[in-house]
């Protein structure tokens, strides 16, 4: 058996860290859920993170895996069972201590149908998943508590992410009795292990957050309390916090205050740049026709001026032709995508029947500069012929609209648009393009399905030898390229996260962006002027 052991169960402290105080952060929309099984959000991820923990976890701001609630953990030799030891004395906010009878549960629930979580598929590799999808079980057969400290994981094929799988949000551990009793308003009602535990949700003006002083990780969290204001527009979010009436404006610096933030040389000291693993794309939903025909998709991805997009956004981000974004493993550099060729677009639509084009539909996020971004795509699509009326909703509207098969045509991701789950290709196809993603409330947007692709990515997940890791890389290359090929997206950048801070949190470092999935780390904020 390979087995592997925790670092120190408290974080590096900066010696900089004060204990105490709170802060104030704005977003534009309220939040749709807390519930860790159904959040799939960037929004509500550093959230549910706060209140939530997992079997693993990655160090702060980095994209290393580390144990959390397991203390340590043994691997067969085939990478088919994983054996985790949890920490002992580790309690939920109400009190109760966490068991491996938790662990199951939560892993139960997030694979049950009845639950629509879009992370189920995450999970597709652990034996009885199968059954779960299909209504035919209500308990993983592959998952077995051995005793109250120790539960055991047995896998249908060795899967090389399943390390990373149990440190999202999905696989975060949620006391049975809280859910049954809030049902499902159990998001409304978030009751977990984290660092932070709500306490109050106003809904459509604030959520509290107030410190868990029965956390087991030592000297964690720093605040006493964190305040999200809601319905704060995010120009004017920024106009308070240059006064110092808030701390973070959730929604990032307006793009057309980008460029003065960044002349300003205090405002751009205080700003923190995320690296992500992102890319920002258009969904064509291919169940709906015309977007059923390869030869429209492919036309639109013609048709996107990502040049223009980019310089909407004061260059915060580069054009992307496939997607996977550059520092992605797997990642095509020799692959050269779709040039944009109104004429050439033109001309595929003609042979598909549709020379003198159609009428469709395309939701976007309402949050600047999404709607901005959409117009453009939108007169980009007229030039070839499509004429695309703009729905400008907010998120979690955006969102449900896709994850209903005949809800949304096409979909700008913005605002929404994907950044990894954790640090390997596989995650880019999984969520968001596999079968298993193409689900009543998932985020496979587009629809999209192929079986021989399927049969192809899980002979990719296999290889867990890390001497094959250059051949599983160029694997998941071949099997986005021919993705390309069938244009169920138009990708059109890749994006950084810029998020200004207040004076008072002191310099960049202490905010620990995580450049997998969580803007903000919560847990390891500080502010400087406590007394």
């Amino acid at each position: 058996m390979l087995s592997m052991m925790p670092a120190a169960a408290d974080d590096t402290i900066d010696p900089n860290a004060k204990q105490g105080g709170a802060i104030t952060i704005t977003y534009k929309d309220d939040v749709a859920t807390l519930d860790p099984a159904i959040g799939y959000d960037w929004q509500n991820w550093s959230m549910i993170k706060s209140l939530f923990d997992g079997l693993m976890d990655y160090e702060p701001g980095t994209t290393k895996l580390r144990p959390e609630l397991a203390e340590s953990f043994e691997i067969s030799p085939d990478g088919k069972n994983f054996t985790f030891h949890l920490r002992s004395g580790v309690k939920f906010h109400n009190g109760r201590e966490m068991t491996a009878d938790d662990v199951k549960y939560s892993l139960d629930r997030v694979t049950n149908p009845k639950t629509q979580s879009p992370g189920a598929g995450f999970f597709s590799s652990i034996k009885g998943y199968e059954d779960m999808a299909a209504g035919k079980a209500e308990s993983l057969s592959g998952v077995t508590v051995v005793d109250p400290q120790t539960i055991k994981f047995e896998l249908t094929q060795a899967d090389a992410t399943f390390l990373h799988v149990l440190a999202l949000n999905f696989a975060h551990v949620v006391p049975k009795e809280e859910v049954e009793k809030y049902g499902a308003d159990f998001g409304k009602h978030p009751v977990g292990t984290g660092a932070f535990k709500m306490t109050d949700w106003t809904l459509g003006q604030h959520i509290v957050f107030e410190r868990n002083p029965d956390y087991w990780r030592k000297g964690i969290p720093h605040l006493d309390k964190i305040t999200f204001e809601i319905g704060q527009e995010p120009i004017v979010a920024l106009l308070r916090l240059q006064k110092g009436e808030i701390d973070i404006p959730g929604d990032g610096i307006p793009p057309a205050k980008f460029q003065e933030v960044m002349n300003d040389p205090e405002q751009k000291a205080r700003v923190v740049v995320g690296g992500q693993l992102h890319t920002g794309y258009v969904t064509m939903n291919t169940q709906m026709p015309p977007f059923d025909n390869v030869k429209v998709r492919q036309a639109v991805n013609m048709a996107i001026n990502k040049d223009r997009i980019v310089q909407l956004i004061n260059k915060r981000a580069e054009p992307a032709n496939q997607p996977l974004p550059p520092s992605m493993p797997g990642y095509d550099k020799d692959f050269k995508g779709y040039a944009y060729d109104v004429e050439k677009a033109k001309a595929l639509l003609a042979e598909a029947g549709f020379a003198n084009g159609f009428e469709t539909e395309l939701y976007a996020m309402n949050t600047d500069p999404n709607p901005r971004i959409a117009q453009a795509i939108q007169q980009d699509l007229a030039a070839i012929g499509i004429k695309a009326s703009l729905k400008a909703l907010d998120q979690a509207s955006v969102i449900a609209a896709g994850g209903q098969k005949d809800g949304a045509p096409m979909v700008w991701s913005g605002g929404m648009a994907w950044i990894a789950d954790f640090p390997d290709a596989s995650n880019f196809y999984g969520p968001i393009l596999a079968c298993a993603s193409a689900v009543p409330g998932g985020w496979n947007w587009a629809w999209y399905c192929n079986k021989d692709l399927e049969t192809k990515a899980a002979e990719a997940n296999a290889m867990t030898d890390p001497a094959k890791t250059e051949d599983r890389n160029k694997a998941w290359s071949a099997i986005f390229d021919k993705i390309m090929e069938d244009a169920p997206w138009a990708p059109v950048f890749n994006e950084n996260r810029y998020t200004l801070k207040s004076a008072r949190m002191g310099g960049a470092d202490n905010l620990y962006v995580d450049p997998v999935h969580i803007p903000i780390n919560y847990d390891n904020v500080y502010v400087t002027d406590v007394q």
